[in-house]
């Protein structure tokens, strides 16, 4: 028997409990850590992904092979696949966050109430535990494990069965630069096995995990929404919006929607539905559907907008709704901007929305009204990227409202205490 069967035949239970009291002491120990260790471990385990490149490429190409006798979407295997260049990014984004300032113990706010004559701070912490549980992607592992790492969390990994291998691989990576820097064994685990029961029994160890991190498709996460006894920060679709209002400037249009669909279609940034101003419909439109046919998407519009190209195919009202992460767009067209700030707060999932436009009036209206965590104006959604605000990388794009919201970074992964000093004070 393999030592991977012998894990899969152990109690579920009994293995996800020993992970989370493994996590939380491992926490404690490395909430005390300095910052020179952390950077240490994170640029060994950069090192190390550089190192194992073809280790790394041979697991990736079981799990590719699996996809796709699984039958997984062009979109999912996109997610899926690594190249030497996609490693060399992951190991520049865990350099990236090695090289960021310190999150922990930073002095957020202090003063001195007249009543009492007390010192008050207000120090970040780490969270504690973090529990990701993602599909897919298995860059995360590196993304995530850095992330909590660099900010004083231990973490516990589950990533999807689909990316098992190429998880694993570079799940290796990552504890060899922790364990070279001398940090604690169990400050980043991954769980062993694939299976679904796992993530049942990871949701229920309130005890000691702090939080919990989705990352996956709807199922995944209603799944452990309605599962969870722990506090989340929810990954939800990234149903993003692109809008152009009649004051956009058409030179910059084309290329500026292009990318947001077309970059990559698999990514939670990608713009899914186009809004459309009546008033430059006509004029644009047909230029900004050639140049998406041209790349092979799909056109779905209603129909004003199927009047402006013989290839756009009718929508339905469940296009409205749809992340298709794939080279598929639905376009609307409409009359201003609070039509667009209306269709968005119905349609959308909050994560990211930009307007095209010149037009400061608009543009106010369109900031202020759009209820997402992230809100753009003239550039792509593809922008929707922690590594890309210049967060080093980042956890999750969070379309909750609770302590963190938009892209999830090292600082969102801490908390804070109160740090009291007297002088001898009692209270009257």
């Amino acid at each position: 028997m393999t030592a991977l069967a012998s894990i899969e035949n152990q109690n579920i239970t009994a293995l996800m409990r020993d992970m989370g009291i493994n996590a939380r002491e491992a926490s404690l120990k490395l909430a005390q850590v300095p910052s020179e260790p952390k950077t240490a471990a994170l640029k060994i385990a950069a090192r190390k992904l550089r190192e194992n490149a073809d280790i790394i490429l041979a697991a990736n190409a079981r799990d590719m092979e699996a996809g796709r006798a699984k039958g997984l979407t062009p979109a999912l295997l996109d997610r899926l696949a690594l190249d030497p260049a996609r490693i060399e990014s992951m190991a520049s984004g865990v350099e990236a966050v090695a090289n960021l300032a310190d999150p922990v113990g930073r002095e957020l706010a202090r003063w001195s109430p007249e009543r009492n004559g007390l010192d008050i701070a207000r120090v970040s912490v780490p969270l504690g535990v973090i529990g990701i549980i993602y599909e897919s992607r298995p860059n995360v592992t590196a993304d995530a494990g850095a992330m909590c790492i660099k900010s004083g969390n231990a973490a516990i990994l589950r990533g999807g069965s689909e990316s098992f291998n190429s998880s694993r691989a570079i799940f290796d990576c990552m504890l060899a630069g922790i364990l070279d820097a001398g940090l604690p064994e169990h400050a980043l685990q991954m769980i062993p096995v694939t299976d679904r029961a796992a993530v049942g029994e990871m949701l229920k160890l309130s005890d000691y995990i702090d939080v919990i991190v989705p990352r996956g498709g709807k199922s995944l996460i209603s799944r452990i929404t309605d599962e969870s006894r722990i506090p989340l920060f929810k990954h939800l679709e990234g149903l993003c919006h692109t809008y152009i209002h009649t004051s956009a400037d058409q030179s910059k249009v084309v290329d500026i929607v292009v990318n947001a669909k077309m970059r990559r279609t698999g990514i939670c940034g990608a713009t899914e539905t186009i809004l459309i101003d009546q008033a430059v419909a006509d004029d644009l439109l047909p230029k900004i559907a050639a140049a998406l046919a041209d790349k092979g998407c799909e056109l779905r519009g209603d129909a004003s907008a199927q009047k402006a190209d013989n290839r756009i195919l009718p929508a339905t009202d469940e296009d409205w709704v749809t992340e298709y992460l794939d080279a598929i767009v639905s376009i609307k067209v409409i009359n201003g901007v609070d039509e667009a700030v209306n269709h968005i707060n119905t349609y959308g999932s909050h994560h990211t929305d930009a307007i095209l436009a010149e037009d400061a009036d608009a543009t106010a209206i369109f900031l202020n009204g759009i209820d997402s965590g992230i809100v753009i104006v003239n550039a792509s959604t593809q922008f929707a990227d922690g590594g890309e605000f210049g967060m080093g990388a980042e956890i999750g794009i969070s379309t909750g409202k609770l302590h963190a919201r938009g892209p999830v970074g090292v600082e969102q992964l801490t908390s804070y205490k109160y740090i009291v000093r007297g002088t001898g004070q009692t209270r009257p």
